[in-house]
């Protein structure tokens, strides 16, 4: 059974890195986008969003649908507003 549980804590611990999103900034907050401001970029440019979020890499990351019904995670540099990462699916 111990052995059982240190195997799962090595794979947990070796997958983290490969699930973790991208290292944005490092500009203090108080130099961000508001969230309101972010959010209205990304519906004119057609996208639903679903969740927006700060991730842990401070990012602005959004779950939502593009024009044509696709599923995207898209991570924003909270700064500037750029897109950093993208996946549509």
């Amino acid at each position: 059974m111990m052995a059982y549980l240190i195997l799962l804590v090595v794979l947990v611990l070796a997958a983290a890195p490969a699930s973790a999103g991208p290292l944005c900034t490092s500009a203090p907050p108080a130099t961000w986008l508001p969230l309101d401001t972010l959010r209205a970029r990304v519906e004119a440019e057609g996208y639903r969003i679903v969740v927006l979020k700060t991730t842990a890499g401070n990012c602005y990351e959004i779950y939502g649908r593009d024009r044509d019904g696709r599923r995207v995670e898209i991570y924003f540099d909270p700064v500037s507003g750029d897109v950093v990462k993208a996946s549509i699916r």
